[in-house]
């Protein structure tokens, strides 16, 4: 991993390089400098614009009580847009634009979970309440599954999870039902 990620390092700079050298020499080092600078420019706006879209989606994903998965990802390739954009080059220019653009963030972030898909488990459990579930709610890569009041998957199979739980709002161990 790390001899790739220092390959990628020494690389991608090299071909961004020649490319403005390239273009340089195609038309000259002032036009050169000015799509730099202006792509820079544009790419800031863009990237506020969508970054606070998708702040204000994560809230009301939240407010609603679900997962913003979606949001988180789409709030990750926002910033890593954001930085490629700030960086000289063209290469880097366009993966950055991709990556700004609502269809280009869904065709790389389906690429990236299909991809990553089943790396990742994350078990959470709700607080109770409407609409929020006692037992644990799993998330596997991506994706959701939820469980029902009971603890029990939409199959009714009762899931994992016995023993103390954590009060949230108290801290204070409760004991499960024993059933």
């Amino acid at each position: 991993m790390f001899f790739r990620l220092l390959a990628l390092l020494i690389v991608v700079p090299f071909i961004e390089l020649v490319l403005l050298l390239r273009l340089a020499d195609a038309t000259s080092w002032l036009t050169t400098l000015l799509i730099v600078v202006i792509t820079g420019i544009i790419g800031s706006f863009l990237a506020r614009r969508e970054g606070l879209a998708t702040w204000f989606r994560f809230q009301s994903a939240m407010s609603q009580g679900k997962m913003p998965s979606r949001e988180i990802q789409d709030g990750l390739m926002i910033a890593f847009a954001a930085a490629l954009l700030l960086t000289p080059g063209l290469l880097t220019d366009a993966l950055g634009f991709t990556l700004l653009t609502p269809p280009g963030r869904a065709l790389i972030g389906g690429w990236l979970r299909h991809r990553f898909a089943g790396s990742f488990q994350m078990r959470t459990f709700g607080g109770g309440g409407s609409g929020s579930s006692d037992g644990p709610s799993t998330q596997d890569g991506f994706g959701q599954r939820g469980f029902g009041q009971n603890g029990s998957d939409s199959s009714g199979q009762r899931s994992g999870g016995g023993g103390d739980t954590i009060d949230s709002p108290h801290f204070e161990p409760k004991q499960s039902p024993s059933p």
